[in-house]
C-alpha cells in the first residue's frame, strides 16, 4: 500500500489517489486526492468516531454540513471536522471537483477505501451508489471504526448486519483439515505460507494471481484470485487476524469465500508438519444456492486443490532454505 495508487469507483462517481499512506506516516495520517462528483453512501450524513477529517477544497465548490450549519467551500478553502461529527459532503453545482482529505490518525479508512473499490468493481454497489445487502452489512460489521452512517445508532447498524447475514447465510460453512509432512526447515515453510503473493510460485495451477502488501503481521492484507477444477474462478480478499512465527499464522476471508484460514506448522525430524484448517461459506449467489446439492463436489475440487500445495509447498521451501544458507555463509 503506497502513495499514488489510484482507486476507480465509477458507482459512487469518484476516483481516488493516495498521496501519503498510514503505512508511510506510521499511523499518524492518510492523505488522499478526490476528485469526481460523490453520489450514493458517501453523501450520506456518517460519522468518523475516531478521527479528525480535513477537506480542502482543490476545485470545484462542495457544501459541508455540520453542527446544524452548512460551509460552503470553493477553491483554496478548507475545514476541518472533529472526530464523532455527524456531517456530511456534497458537491454544489454543475460538474467534476476535486478536494484534498486529511484523516487523523490513519486508522483504517486506507483499508475501507480498498475494499469499497473491490466491492465497486464485483458489482456489488447499486448504480445510485448504495451498497447491496451483503456487501453494506460487511461494511459495517468491519470497517465501523472508520466511519459510518448517522441515520441510527451503530449498534441498531450492526444488529441489523447481522440479521442480514445470517439470512443470506443460511447454509452449513466448508469445513476442511489437510495435514502433511514438508522435508524442509519450518521458517522457510512459514515465510511461504504466510506471503501469499508467493503462492502463484509454488500452489500452480490454482492461484493465479495474487497482490497485497505482503506484511507477515498482524493487519497485513492480500487479494488472490484462484480456481480449482470446476468451472469457475474466484477472488477473496484476506486480513491475518493471528501469527506466531513459525508456528502459526491465521487470516479472515472476505470475497467469493468468506470464513478463517489457519496454518499450523510443528518441527519434525526430517523437517515441518504442516496442518491446514480451512472454514469457509460460499458468498456467490450460484455457489451458495448449489452448496447442498453439490458440496461433494466442492470437497472433490478442495482436495484436488490441496494435493497442488503438496506437490508446490515443498521444493519451493526447500530452494528457499538452501539460498538462505547460502546467502548466511557468504557473510564475512
Amino acid at each position: 500500500m503506497t502513495a499514488g495508487d489510484v482507486l476507480e469507483m465509477e458507482p459512487l462517481g469518484l476516483r481516488l489517489e493516495f498521496l501519503r499512506t498510514g503505512e508511510e506516516t506510521g499511523g499518524e495520517l492518510l492523505e488522499m486526492e478526490v476528485s469526481g462528483r460523490p453520489r450514493g453512501f458517501l453523501a450520506q450524513r456518517h460519522v468518523h468516531p475516531e478521527q479528525v477529517e480535513r477537506i480542502e477544497v482543490i476545485s470545484g465548490t462542495i457544501k459541508v454540513g455540520m453542527n446544524g450549519r452548512d460551509h460552503v467551500l470553493s477553491a483554496g478553502s478548507a475545514i476541518e471536522v472533529p472526530a464523532g461529527t455527524p456531517h456530511t459532503q456534497v458537491p454544489v453545482g454543475d460538474g467534476p471537483g476535486c478536494v484534498r482529505i486529511q484523516v487523523r490518525p490513519a486508522g483504517r479508512t486506507e483499508a475501507f477505501m480498498r475494499r469499497t473499490a473491490d466491492l465497486c468493481r464485483e458489482g456489488k454497489f447499486t448504480r445510485g451508489g448504495f451498497p447491496r445487502p451483503l456487501a453494506g452489512a460487511e461494511l459495517v460489521l468491519e470497517f465501523a471504526p472508520a466511519g459510518y452512517a448517522a441515520m441510527s445508532s451503530l449498534r441498531v447498524q450492526r444488529r441489523i448486519a447481522g440479521l442480514v447475514l445470517a439470512v443470506a447465510r443460511p447454509m452449513r460453512p466448508y469445513r476442511f483439515v489437510d495435514e502433511w509432512d514438508v522435508a524442509a526447515a519450518p521458517e522457510a515453510v512459514f515465510n511461504a505460507i504466510a506471503d501469499s503473493r508467493t503462492y502463484p510460485d509454488w500452489w500452480r495451477p490454482v492461484y493465479l494471481e495474487v497482490g497485497g502488501d505482503g506484511r507477515a503481521e498482524v493487519g497485513g492484507e492480500a487479494r488472490q484470485h484462484f480456481k480449482g477444477r470446476l468451472p469457475y474462478h474466484l477472488h477473496t480478499r484476506s486480513v491475518i487476524v493471528e501469527i506466531d512465527r513459525p508456528h502459526r499464522v491465521a487470516a479472515d476471508v472476505y470475497g467469493d469465500l468468506r470464513g478463517r484460514g489457519t496454518w499450523t506448522l510443528s518441527p519434525t525430524s526430517h523437517g515441518t508438519h504442516v496442518r491446514f484448517d480451512w472454514q469457509v461459506y460460499a458468498d456467490r449467489t450460484l455457489l451458495r444456492v448449489l452448496t447442498p446439492l453439490l458440496r461433494p463436489l466442492f470437497r472433490w475440487n478442495h482436495n484436488w486443490a490441496i494435493a497442488r500445495a503438496m506437490e508446490g509447498l515443498e521444493p519451493y521451501a526447500q530452494r528457499a532454505d538452501k539460498s538462505a544458507l547460502g546467502s548466511a555463509e557468504s557473510v564475512p
